[in-house]
């Protein structure tokens, strides 16, 4: 490609696209605008390779990725009750099994594909803590062979507030979208929210109705009616068949196949006709976005080099100002969330207080119930055994519906204060933005103000196996004799009184498991509003600075640097079409 070639003359000749992306990121690097190359250069990778992707979108709790593992035949994605997906995970083709991480400015990272759920299930990544940028896992499926990737995507309606952002900071990305929805209930507002957004990007969409074989014919004929109505009032557009199939049957080799073949057809019919064109429009799509991106930053550079210097630093002056301001006030509502970690801590200890009382009377009466159906034995120490571990079962039983309840409460009370803090953080980012400050770009626009627990449930059932074997040789020997008289009293009175410790020991290790949870959360968020305020006063610092380069280097150097700035400006208008 010749250097003075046009952008629009590159793309004919290159109908993927692949060189303008390319000379694009190039663009980028000589900007020092290292983010939008790296997103340039990836680009520009997949364009020439042939890659187009096909995102699984859809509701928490859809099953979405089990319809992937289904598609690919292989389980190579985390599944279950839980929300599994912290970061948009890419299945493409491989000649084997193969798996890679990349981290925020970092290099792809080799992985055991038994190892991805480590890196984008909300139990081992809450929230992305781990800043996992890009998880990719190679496939030898046929369905991949002519450049389909399929996007696992994080759900909607998870409790994991930052799961939905990432899948809405996906969509520019998409190139066509399963939309898994299901029977009960059919759709949601956010669910139709979401397929309007990428209704709107992509023309190609192939609508799912999961976990078929949980509902009845007449149920699931209603659901499928009312989400083709629904659907095709929000898009004003016809809505293809939706198919029913069940991924998990699919996956397990059992139940029917329903319309499963007709899904894989429509995904093989997609690749083979549509593949090549859905690449070009990728290469465009990215063409416009990141000259849009280039764009802003020259002019941001343009502005710094015709500000006058004096103005650049009061500018700045007046930033340091309004940092100082924002610390003060992270310090003051630090001592604030101090306090309210002790109030909650104070308000938990009463939780248990009150679930000890409500649970002690209907955990003993399950276990006297269970007692009765533990089969006597002559072995007076199996017997035992038997029924302390009763006494172990009825305790886990009540105390895991206590324990979801306290979480669920402890994400309440740990979002209402931490909005505080993101509030804070945003409101320095509006002035930073209003500034008018070189780098403004870097920052990102508003921080997300619904904040949920980050750390991860450390909690496990103390069984304290100890406690239910007899507890001496002395203890053993009246066990055996007291099963010889066919006596029970006294392991039953054991038995309670273990149930009693149970309950206990397993509802301290609950409050303080949330307590930990509350305390971790607190300090990531503290630290993540303390990283971004200081990113932004580094890069006011660093616009000052190459203000002071530029007028140290006298009048034709700024002019010189001008005409540079005009002249990729130029350039970049063109690749926006």
């Amino acid at each position: 490609m010749n250097a003075d070639t046009e952008p629009g003359e590159v793309t004919l000749r290159d109908p993927q696209g692949a060189s303008a992306v390319g000379r694009l990121a190039e663009l980028a690097t000589e900007l020092g605008a290292d983010d939008i190359a790296r997103t340039a250069h990836s680009l520009a990778c997949r364009v020439l390779e042939g890659r187009f992707y096909v995102a699984c979108v859809g509701q928490f709790k859809r099953g979405k990725s089990t319809v992937l593992n289904a598609l690919v035949g292989h389980s190579v994605l985390p599944a279950g009750v839980l929300p599994v997906t912290a970061a948009p995970t890419i299945i493409r083709y491989g000649q084997c099994l193969a798996a890679r991480v990349r981290f925020h400015n970092a290099e792809w990272t080799e992985i055991p594909v038994s190892a991805v759920g480590e890196f984008v299930s909300e139990e081992w990544n809450p929230g992305n803590a781990r800043g996992v940028d890009g998880l990719e896992i190679f496939v030898p499926s046929a369905l991949l062979a002519q450049g389909m990737c399929l996007v696992d995507t994080p759900g909607l309606g998870s409790v994991h507030v930052r799961n939905s952002a990432a899948t809405r900071a996906f969509v520019p990305q998409i190139d066509a979208a399963i939309v898994v929805i299901g029977a009960d209930p059919p759709l949601s507002g956010e669910e139709l929210d979401l397929v309007d957004v990428v209704a709107a990007k992509v023309r190609e969409l192939f609508f799912v109705l999961n976990k078929a074989d949980r509902v009845n014919e007449s149920d699931r004929a209603e659901a499928t009616q009312f989400a083709r109505k629904i659907l095709g009032a929000r898009l004003g557009r016809p809505i293809p068949a939706i198919l029913e199939v069940s991924a998990l049957e699919r996956l397990e080799g059992r139940g029917m196949a329903r319309d499963w073949p007709q899904l894989v057809a429509a995904l093989e019919g997609l690749a083979a006709h549509s593949g090549r064109s859905l690449v070009q429009k990728a290469a465009e799509r990215g063409l416009r976005r990141a000259a849009d991106q280039l764009l802003a930053v020259i002019a941001e550079e343009r502005d710094a080099l015709q500000r006058p210097l004096h103005d650049s630093e009061q500018r700045i002056a007046a930033l340091r100002i309004k940092l100082e301001d924002a610390e003060r006030a992270m310090r003051e509502l630090g001592y604030s969330f101090t306090a309210e970690q002790q109030r909650l801590s104070e308000m938990f200890a009463v939780q248990r207080t009150n679930f000890l009382k409500q649970a002690a009377a209907g955990a003993h009466e399950q276990l006297a119930k269970r007692l009765r159906e533990v089969r006597h034995r002559r072995s007076g120490p199996r017997y035992r055994r038997d029924v302390m571990h009763a006494a172990q079962e009825v305790t886990q039983v009540e105390l895991m519906p206590w324990l979801e309840r306290e979480t669920e409460c402890a994400e309440h009370e740990f979002e209402k204060t931490a909005r505080r803090f993101a509030a804070q953080a945003n409101d320095f980012l509006q002035r930073f933005a209003e500034s008018g400050i070189a780098g403004v770009n870097d920052l990102p626009d508003e921080m997300e103000t619904e904040q949920g627990l980050r750390g991860r449930s450390q909690f496990r059932f103390h069984s304290i196996e100890r406690v239910a074997a007899p507890a001496s040789p002395f203890r053993y020997v009246a066990d055996i004799v007291l099963g010889v008289l066919g006596v029970r009293g006294p392991v039953v009175r054991d038995a309670h009184a273990f149930l009693d410790h149970l309950l206990e020991v397993n509802s301290a290790r609950v409050q303080n498991d949330v307590d930990e949870r509350i305390r971790q959360s607190r300090g990531e968020l503290e630290s993540e509003i303390k990283s971004l305020l200081g990113r932004g006063m580094a890069t006011a610092e660093r616009a000052l600075e190459r203000a002071r380069v530029a007028y140290a280097a006298g009048r034709a150097a700024i002019e010189a640097a001008l005409v540079r700035l005009d002249a990729l400006n130029q350039r970049l208008l063109r690749y926006r079409g």
